[in-house]
Order: structure tokens, then sequence, then C-alpha cells
């Protein structure tokens, strides 16, 4: 029996891609891998870079979480149809990222945008250090203007660490570069009131202002042979996304150019997020994180900040506190008062090694190439956000 679709507010309109600004694309195994050969979908690949490069033109930051690695590696190693061994996926996907890859960057490429490849772990998303490494590498790529392309590191994740679907990896990576839309494409065009394969009178769910227990309920299970998640996983997906700011949208992907045709009004589901991922990661930073350690500035650097620049070392006069790389620090000016919070990018010890001297300096000082700012832009709170 087809389940009522939940009675809640509906926009008056649908969000549009041409308001974002930073979107991830999301595309799974078996819509990259044709399963009855095991060889990539090139015209179809074409057909998404052309999407992905409209949207780089028109000014927006693009990544890629791909999936694909061991489905094409597996292939060209001749393993078996079954399901494999842990060691089998791993050097089935040591050998086809690199085919992966390698079709990524020509299809981009041929499109005049450079790719760049990204392999993370579980312990890249959960541990502050990496995170904050793999944070300003995706922040860099985008910055140079080149499309990140991210997959799970499945040659050396194991069953017991590895993420296990790339729908809830892709929304992990949507937190860590503060995205504001996660794109799932999929072998179906979004969520239904029950799964339609299994009942005729399902009927799609256009947009979901909010994940309920109802909504929930809803998911099926994995779909397909190359996938490793299902509707249930992006339902899961859809609460990190939102939840770290992004919209999330579930689109087919079973037709050519599937970005264009979401824009053209292809049927879908969008989960809406509360706010904006730039205002919800600075309302985290400004009241949520317990502040390790204060930073006094000078007051060419308290204008300087409320100009929207980064803090500098040489703006800083004094260091408080035992903190590490990540933690949160208060900022000071001349005359004691608060005037904001941030995410500290040095050490306690370090950064009273290089305050008051010039970026250039650092690495001098410290014995390595560090990052320019003490505390990023984009990771700080000015005057309450």
């Amino acid at each position: 029996m087809t389940t009522t679709a939940p009675l809640l507010p509906f926009p008056a309109s649908l969000p549009q891609l041409a308001s974002f600004r930073r979107i991830v694309v999301k595309v799974g195994s078996a819509l990259l891998v044709d399963s009855a050969r095991g060889r990539l979908r090139h015209a179809w690949l074409a057909a998404l870079a052309e999407d992905i490069a409209a949207l780089h033109r028109e000014g927006k930051d693009v990544l890629v979480v791909s999936s694909g690695a061991i489905a094409l590696g597996r292939n060209i190693l001749k393993l078996p149809k079954r399901p494999l061994k842990l060691e089998e996926s791993q050097a089935a996907a040591a050998v086809g990222q690199i085919a992966l890859a390698r079709n990524w960057s020509e299809a981009l490429n041929h499109e005049g945008v450079a790719a760049g490849q990204i392999l993370v772990t579980l312990g890249d998303t959960e541990e502050r250090r990496r995170y904050l490494n793999a944070r300003s590498t995706i922040a860099k790529l985008l910055e140079l203007k080149c499309v990140p392309v991210i997959n799970e590191n499945d040659t050396v994740a194991t069953s017991e660490i590895r993420y296990g679907d790339n729908d809830r990896l892709a929304a992990r990576v949507a937190g860590m570069a503060s995205a504001d839309l996660l794109v799932l494409l999929s072998d179906i065009d979004g969520l239904y009131t029950a799964p339609p394969n299994d009942d005729p009178l399902a009927e799609l769910i256009p947009v979901v202002p909010r994940i309920t227990a109802e909504i929930e309920a809803m998911a099926g299970s994995a779909g397909s042979e190359l996938s490793r998640g299902g509707m249930k996983t992006k339902i899961e997906a859809g609460k990190i996304a939102t939840t770290a700011g992004a919209h999330m949208l579930i689109a087919s992907g079973k037709v050519k150019n599937p970005l264009r045709a979401v824009e053209s009004g292809a049927r879908c589901t969008w989960f809406l997020a509360p706010a904006n991922p730039v205002a919800s990661r600075k309302r985290w930073i400004a009241g949520a994180l317990e502040p390790r350690g204060t930073l006094h500035l000078d007051a060419g650097a308290v204008a300087a900040l409320r100009r929207g620049t980064s803090l500098l070392p040489a703006g800083v006069t004094r260091v408080e506190g035992t903190f590490q790389r990540g933690d949160a620090v208060v900022l000071r000016g001349p005359d004691g008062a608060e005037i904001g919070r941030g995410l500290v990018a040095y050490d306690a010890d370090y950064a009273e090694r290089i305050r008051g001297r010039s970026s250039d300096e650092i690495a001098t000082i410290t014995g390595f190439e560090g990052r320019a700012a003490m505390v990023h832009r984009d990771d700080l709170v000015v005057g309450g956000g």
C-alpha cells in the first residue's frame, strides 16, 4: 500500500542550480560503468563534463565525488563476477583508479577545465588535522579554478573503516568544502512515497523541507549490482548535508547532460537546508566551539579583519592559551575587547614564534612551509558574524 505523502510546507518555487555558488556532484558506479561490459560510458561522461564546464564558466565552484574505480579495475584484471574479497577489491581499486582519474581528466580537459584528484578515507573527515589538510587542498584547487575529483581511497580502506557508499562521502565533502548544494545523480529521479519498483502507485516527492522519521521510512535498500548504497544511504547523506547547511538534490543520471536536465525542469527531489553553509559554519565557530586560547591583535589587523581579510601573523601581538591547529580561539583588539573568533592554523607554540612576523618568514622560523594566514577568513567570525 502506498504511503501518503507527508504534509509539509511547500515552497513557492524550487531552487535553481544557477543560484548556488559551490556544488558537489556525486556520480555512482552504476551510471559511469556499463555493468554488462565493465567499461566506462564515455559518451555519458563527456555530456556530464559539458554540464560541469557550463557551471564552471558561470563562476560556480564544482567538485565531483566519483565512484567507479573498483568496477573498472575488476574488468581490467578480469576478476570473477562474484562478490570480491577485500584484498581483491583493493587491487581492483588500485588499477581502476588510474583509469577513472584519466577519463575524468580527459573529459574535463576537453571542455577546457583542469581536474585534480583527491583520495580520502574516513579518517580524513574525522581527525581534525587530516580534515583541515584535505579542506585546504580542496580550497586551493578551487581557487586555481580546478575541479577536484574525489573518491574514497579503496586501496587502503578496510571493511571496518570505509564509508561504504559515496553518497555519505559526498555529503561529508560538501560539509568540508562549505558547499551550498550536493547533487546525487542516481538511477532513480528522486524520493518516492514507496519504492517505485515495488509499488506502481508510488509518487515522487519533489521537495523535502525537513528529514523526518516518516521520510526515513520511505527509503528502500540498495538498488543495483554496482551500487553499495541505496535510497537509505541517500537519506543519511541528506541529514549530513543539510545539517552542514547544504541543500541536497536527487536527480536521474540515466540521461545525458543530467545537470542541464535539472535546469530544464526534470523530475527530482530537493532536500532543503535550514541555512546556507557559510552562515551555518560561522554560527558553529561563533557559538558551538569552546575557545582554547586568545590572539591579541593590533589596530591594523582589526581594521583588516573588518574588511573581510584573513588574519596574518604580522597583526598578532600576543598569544595566550594552549591550543592546537584547528582549535577555536578568541580574537581581541588593542583595548582587550573581543572582536571575533576563528579556527587557528597553527599550534600555540608555533603561533607564538611567528606572531608579529611577515608571512614570508614563516618557513624560516618554523622550518616548514605553513599557511600564510594565522586564521583564514573562511574560518573566521568577526563582530558576531
